[in-house]
This record gives C-alpha cells, sequence and structure tokens, in this order.
C-alpha cells in the first residue's frame, strides 16, 4: 500500500479534483478568505486561482510531497504563498496566527480530524473564519447506509476519504459556532456526493 499511497493516489486526487462541477463551490468558498490564510490539505494547489484580491499571505499545508509539487508547479496568483509539507493533526504554526482556514474535501481523509479541528482552532485569531465545502453523511437513512457499507472499502482506494463523517458535527464538537451551513447533493453518486458548505468562527 505504500506505494499505492504515496505515487498513485496524489495523481488520482489532482484527477478527480479537477471537476468542473466543483468550481462554483470554490468560488463561493475562496471569495471570502482574507487575511493571513492556511489552507489545510491544498494538494496540487487548484484552490489557489479562486483567491481573491483580499488574502495577504495563503500558506498551503499538505502531508503528500507529490501534491505539494504539483501545487509548486501550477500557481497562477501574484501573492506570497508558503507551501508546509506536514499533518493538519499538528500544524507547525502559532496560536492566533491565522485569520482565516480553508478546508475543500479533506476532512473526509484526516486520520485524527477531531484533533485536527482541534489545531484549525487554535491558529485562528479571535474573530476568525473556519470555510470549508466538504462531502459527508447523508441526511437519509437509505444513502448512510451505502455510506457506511462503502466506506472500508473506499478508504482503502482514495486515500483514507471516509464517506460518512458528520460534517457540521464535528466542526461544533470542536467548539466552533456555525455562521452559515448549505447542504444537499450535488451530481453524482448520492453516497459520495451529500455536500456541506459553509462559515464557521471558534466559540
Amino acid at each position: 500500500m505504500g506505494f499505492y499511497q504515496d505515487h498513485i493516489v496524489p495523481y488520482l486526487i489532482n484527477l478527480a479534483m479537477r471537476q468542473r462541477m466543483l468550481v462554483p463551490y470554490r468560488e463561493r468558498v475562496l471569495a471570502d478568505a482574507q487575511g493571513r490564510v492556511l489552507e489545510i490539505g491544498i494538494g496540487s494547489g487548484l484552490n489557489l486561482p479562486f483567491y481573491a484580491h483580499s488574502p495577504q499571505q495563503v500558506i498551503g499545508l499538505d502531508p503528500s510531497a507529490k501534491l505539494l509539487a504539483m501545487a509548486r508547479r501550477t500557481r497562477r496568483v501574484q501573492r506570497p504563498i508558503t507551501f508546509v509539507e506536514g499533518s493538519a493533526e499538528a500544524v507547525p504554526l502559532d496560536a492566533n496566527s491565522i485569520d482565516t482556514v480553508v478546508t475543500t474535501w479533506t476532512l473526509c481523509s484526516i486520520p485524527d480530524v477531531q484533533r485536527a479541528l482541534d489545531e484549525m482552532r487554535r491558529v485562528l485569531r479571535p474573530g476568525g473564519s473556519l470555510l470549508f465545502v466538504e462531502h459527508g453523511l447523508s441526511p437519509d437513512p437509505k444513502v448512510r447506509k451505502w455510506q457506511d457499507r462503502l466506506t472500508p472499502a473506499w478508504r482503502c482506494v482514495a486515500g483514507g476519504c471516509h464517506l460518512n463523517r458528520p460534517i457540521a458535527q464535528l466542526i461544533e464538537a470542536a467548539g466552533f459556532r456555525l455562521d452559515r451551513l448549505e447542504t444537499g447533493y450535488m451530481r453524482g453518486p448520492k453516497p459520495m456526493t451529500f455536500m456541506y458548505e459553509g462559515r464557521a468562527r471558534p466559540r
């Protein structure tokens, strides 16, 4: 699994995340990013063209050296960008040093997602924002049943991705207050396309 995870999965993730149907989500979420921005799971840098002119700096954190190498080659924005190879469960930044944390289709694959969300709250300044768009647990019992059935195998082939994480519940459990939350299915198989989009702030 080491070769597959290290050398195949990054290319599969990059390919999957290039879908045109994801662009409106990126545009809406990233338009609100301000100040010093930390993007958790920056991957191959597909969000970078969608940042508005307001961010002073973008720090992109990702555990995959392959994906970060892609991001360095493809960045297309004229602003300071720092790429950091590391884990979301141990963000290498000072407390209260970030204005905006961004996650896009990232919380599904972090091994200890609650610890990662605790880290995001730690680095956010008072009044800072967590901007997110994620897929996760559906409210439909039939779809949830399939999500639970598929997740063990799906995790193995999709870089640790969980189909059944209750995103809003996880964010609130980490000490955030949801200021905005929109949910619904994107086009595609329902077990994989229930979306959570919104903004949260540390309580």
